[in-house]
């Protein structure tokens, strides 16, 4: 836990509002989380929305609802507040303009008026030694002072060309970066935007962030940055780089290989839960271990076992941990939840159906998703149920018509309606006609439920209720009567 004699952990989490929520950047948020929350520290969610072009109110939107939905609440940021403020990077533009200013007094940036054609014809030098390194701003303005009134310019760094730039990496261990492969990098543009770095310092300096955890192709950032707090004099955080999340062949995760935003694993009927206990063994682990409850991760999740090398996406581990998440629930919670996916198959349920529990109990061994979850007992609330035409064509059958009216009338004449009662009846009459069960349970089947994979006949009944069942034994009745083996409807 945080001593008292060290300022109290803040980190932080900055999306940029130009997309959804990437499971990449909602893993970087995680760890965030789950380490301020175990260090009793603050969690800020920043906005970095610079990107005047690309931002949108839906992908705010998307961000947001993607961090509640995950369950990953903010101490300080949007819809929360907090004494850092504001915490959307287009409000701060004044607090950058005074630190750029605030750099060039103190001999640490300057004013660079190259104009573009200037910069593509040192460019086009540079090119033409034949150099294989890359081509840096040659430093046209780093040590002029004649400065020309009333043209626009850019702000740079003036970035030491001498020594390394290094910290102590908590994933990676120790890095150093040699000053001279550095160049004067510009942190405001002639528009007064900052740069990406410049704006991060700054944002990052007054907000109180005292430890930066991001993704490890921010690795190259680090050092620019750490120069820019040296320059204005602040402590350096410490910083944190995870590994990418790759696909399974090792390219980089697309569309192409996964669902990658949040809100799609949302709608696919994934748990929070869940989808939090992937993210977070994609690139942590702790032993074997592979099925946590959030209140595990918050008491094991330690930067020591972040690894250092790419974490690979696995659909089937997604899946499996997934489908243990559901099963941790109680066939009560996963009927609450399972609701909106019914709707979405134009099924109202009212939560207090007799059938919905005994339903999804039945499901819950096989299904994964609440959306499989809804799938799977359908039939139950869809009346009649939707026929499966291989199904049909194969078990309802004119030869299986008259089982199924046997059947029915079976049902119809038991004294009580309760499992063992019409197992007992239904053997009865097997053992009397000499018929094994088969001869009549996937035809029952079929004509109750529409599909080949149910639960048990008698619990499959029980959960219809007898009428239910009465009508649809009927019903398969007649469409086994017309069945001529090429329609199934």
């Amino acid at each position: 836990m945080t001593h008292s004699s060290s300022p109290p952990l803040r980190l932080r989490f900055a999306p940029s509002p130009t997309g959804y929520l990437h499971i990449g950047g909602a893993r970087t948020a995680l760890f965030c989380w789950l380490w301020a929350r175990k260090q009793q520290g603050a969690f800020v969610l920043r906005i970095e929305d610079t990107d005047q072009a690309r931002n949108t109110p839906e992908s705010l939107s998307a961000i947001i609802d993607s961090m509640r939905w995950l369950g990953l609440d903010w101490d300080e940021g949007p819809e929360v507040g907090g004494d850092h403020g504001p915490y959307f990077q287009s409000k701060r533009r004044e607090l950058y303009r005074e630190y750029a200013e605030r750099l060039i007094r103190t001999g640490h940036a300057y004013r660079c008026y190259a104009t573009r054609e200037e910069l593509d014809e040192a460019r086009e030098r540079h090119k033409a030694t034949g150099s294989r390194d890359p081509f840096r701003y040659p430093g046209i303005w780093r040590d002029r002072s004649d400065h020309p009134p009333d043209k626009p310019y850019v702000v740079r760094f003036k970035s030491p060309q001498s020594g390394s730039t290094g910290w102590v990496d908590k994933v990676k261990g120790r890095i150093d970066v040699p000053n001279n492969t550095q160049q004067d990098f510009v942190i405001l543009r002639s528009d007064g935007l900052p740069l990406y770095n410049f704006a991060c310092v700054v944002d990052d300096m007054l907000m109180g962030i005292n430890l930066v955890a991001r993704g490890d192709d921010h690795v190259v950032n680090t050092a620019p940055q750490i120069l820019i707090y040296e320059a204005l004099g602040k402590p350096v955080p410490e910083f944190a780089h995870v590994p990418m999340i790759l696909a399974p062949n090792g390219e980089k995760l697309s569309k192409r290989h996964a669902a990658v935003s949040v809100l799609e694993y949302r709608d696919a009927g994934y748990l929070p839960d869940g989808v939090v206990n992937y993210l977070a063994r994609l690139g942590w682990s702790h032993g074997d271990q592979e099925i946590f409850t959030r209140e595990q991760l918050l008491t094991h999740f330690d930067w020591a076992q972040v690894g250092r090398n790419p974490a690979r996406y696995d659909a089937k581990k997604f899946t499996h941990v997934q489908g243990e998440h559901l099963r941790m629930q109680s066939p009560e919670q996963v009927a609450t939840q399972s609701l909106p996916f019914l709707a979405s198959r134009e099924l109202h349920v009212d939560a207090q159906h007799p059938s919905l529990v005994p339903a999804i109990t039945a499901v819950l061994t096989r299904a994964t998703t609440l959306a499989e979850v809804a799938e799977g007992i359908d039939y139950v609330f869809r009346d009649p149920p939707e026929l499966d035409p291989k199904a049909a064509r194969k078990f309802l059958i004119p030869a299986k018509a008259s089982l199924l009216r046997a059947l029915k009338t079976i049902v119809e004449e038991a004294p009580s309606f309760d499992a063992a009662t019409l197992e007992s009846r239904v053997n009865d009459w097997l053992a009397q006609d000499n018929l094994p069960l088969k001869e009549i349970a996937q035809p029952a089947r079929v004509a109750l439920t529409g599909r080949t994979r149910s639960p048990g006949l008698y619990e499959l009944m029980l959960m219809l209720g007898r009428d239910t069942v009465l009508k649809r034994l009927s019903a398969g009745a007649e469409h086994a009567e017309r069945n001529d083996g090429n329609d199934a409807s």
